[in-house]
Formats: structure tokens, sequence, C-alpha cells
């Protein structure tokens, strides 16, 4: 079968490899759509520690059962539409003891620490299938990402009367959007790139702000009476906006963080303490946030197709990426149709 491999640094291949056989226990999935996220950008620039070369990418999935095992459930069916969990867990680390098991100590994410989705069939636990219904494969593709915003509005326990910031709006930070509107929030976006602004709006931001052309605090001062966010979620991993964060909050708020900074950052540790801050990491996604993203999905007018940027072709994998390292402002998401 024919799957797509980052074999080194800006290096992609498209292969032939075997297609896997479906255990007593596992689904197996023809795989539709597959996103490239982030992380698969970090791994083709080769600034994703995390990662073991060569890889096949992909996590962010849109497949049908193609197969089932005989000690799957009647719950899943061929032929259902479904997305995936790519994430493990070991069940004996201390995340796994307090049941937060997308915290795992041990995880191996699908196109990380082990091959990913990114080719024409997958093998996996049943446990780890989603069903969805009356969606397509394309928009199961955009559950994942939009499910880790998703999870950090969970983390941040937005309710109706807070304020909330989201740093960043890629297809996380739409998720965090969306979470947080769904929940009644007032919604400030902020982002460096007009366009994204604008696809905020359209998800459920009540205000937004480029943090590049206009003064972020005083924009705040003015939205909030002074008052200043409730909660900011920082969705990009940067210095400059973990700082954001911290300095933008208010009093007594919360500030969750998703995104990795690639270097130290420093703080003014006062602000911890003057603001009693409550300061939260978010990771990955729980499968009822998975659940929440599809139910919101099939359910409202989604202008999902504002947020693919492109659909390729395996074949076109290598000089997409390539694109992407030149244009990462630009990019909402990418899906390889197979």
């Amino acid at each position: 079968m024919k799957a797509v491999r980052i074999i080194d640094t800006e290096k992609v291949e498209v292969v032939d490899i075997a297609k896997p056989q479906c255990g007593d226990d596992e689904v197996l999935l023809r795989l539709q759509y597959v996103g490239f996220c982030g992380s698969d950008l970090n791994t083709y620039r080769g600034g994703n520690p995390m990662v073991k070369m060569p890889v096949i990418p992909g996590h962010e999935i849109g497949a049908v059962i193609d197969e089932i095992g005989k000690n799957v459930p009647e719950t899943l069916k061929v032929g259902d539409i479904v997305t995936v969990t790519p994430y493990t867990n070991c069940e004996h680390c201390a995340a796994c003891r307090n049941k937060r098991v997308n915290a795992c100590e041990h995880n191996e994410t699908l196109g990380v620490q082990r091959n990913g989705a990114m080719c024409e069939y997958l093998a996996l636990p049943w446990q780890k299938v989603i069903p969805t219904t009356n969606m397509t494969a394309k928009q199961c593709a955009l559950i994942e990402p939009m499910s880790v915003g998703f999870h950090a509005v969970n983390r941040a326990q937005v309710t109706d009367s807070d304020v909330v910031m989201v740093i960043g709006c890629g297809m996380i930070g739409v998720g965090a959007i969306v979470r947080s509107a769904l929940r009644g929030a007032t919604v400030i976006a902020c982002d460096i790139d007009d366009e994204k602004l604008e696809g905020a709006k359209t998800v459920g931001a009540t205000h937004v702000i480029n943090t590049v052309t206009e003064n972020v605090h005083e924009r705040l001062v003015e939205l909030t009476g002074g008052l200043m966010p409730d909660v900011v979620i920082e969705a990009v991993g940067a210095p400059a906006t973990y700082q954001l964060a911290v300095n933008e909050v208010g009093f007594t708020g919360r500030v969750v963080c998703i995104g990795y900074a690639k270097a130290d950052v420093s703080f003014q540790t006062k602000l911890f303490v003057q603001k009693e801050l409550d300061i939260r990491g978010s990771r990955n996604a729980e499968p009822g946030d998975f659940r929440a993203v599809a139910k919101y999905m099939a359910s409202a007018d989604v202008p999902y197709d504002k947020l693919i940027t492109k659909v390729i072709q395996p074949e076109e994998a290598g000089e997409t990426l390539a694109w992407w390292s030149e244009n990462p402002q630009k990019v909402f998401r990418i899906l390889v149709e197979f």
C-alpha cells in the first residue's frame, strides 16, 4: 500500500509498504483524509525532538472501517465513517492512575513516536476508533486538532460569565474559540494574520485583535473595562505569547498553555503571586472532547471548508511541506487524500 514517509530533514518520499492485518481486537481502517499538523511541519524541518526518524506522519484522521476483528463490539460496523484518538496510554503512570490518560507519561502519538496514518490502511485497537454520525471523512480529519482546543477550554473551566482571550487562531485555537463560545463566554481572538482573525469571527469570536498592528493591552482595557480577561488560552508556543498571556490575564485569572515554546521563557514571577494566577498545561484531548467536536460539526452550520487550506495527493506531500515551511502563517489545515 502507498504511504508518505519523512525520512530526514526536508526529505519526503512516497513508499510502498505492506498492508496491515486486522487482529481480533482491532479495526482495519481505509484512510480517506489525513491532516498535516504543526508537529509534522516541525518533523519536516528537523525540529521535533520527540520524533523517531524515519516516520510516517499523520494523526488527524478521517477514515472508513474496512474490516473488524472478531472481538470488536457491534457498535462498530464495516462502512462506518470514523476518526481516531491517536494517543497511547500505559495505565500505570501517575496521569493514567488519575484517569487523565491524555497526559500519559509514556504516550506515543501516531506520526511522532510511532508510524502514523498517512497511508492507505491502518489497523488499530477498536477502543481508539470513534464513530461519527452525519459527517464526511473530510470533516472527521478536522476533529483531532479542534479537540485539543476543546480540551484546553475544559482545563480552563470556562463558563458563560468569562471573558476568554485565545492567542493563536490556527486549528487548535479555533477549537478553543468554538468551545468557549458554545459555553456562552465572550471570546477575544488574537493573531498576527487578519485572514485568520476573520475566520475566528465566523466560529464564535466576539472581538479580534491583530497583535502586530494593534496595542493589545489598550484594546483589552477597552474591551473588558479594565478588568482584563478571566481566561487566556495560549495556542501558539512562543516566548512572546507566553509572556503576553501572563501579563494580560486579569487578577485571579486562569492561563492555559497548549503550545510548546521552542526557547526558554522569562516571566515576572511576581505576577503569579500578585494576581494569584492558575497556570495550567493542556495536553492532547480526551475521547469526550472528540465526541463534543463531532457533535458540533455534525449539528451546526460549520464553515469547515474555510478551515481547509489545501487538499493534496500523497505525491504532492514533499512540495507542499516545503511551501508550508515558507508560508507558515497562511495555513489552517492541509489534508492528504487517499
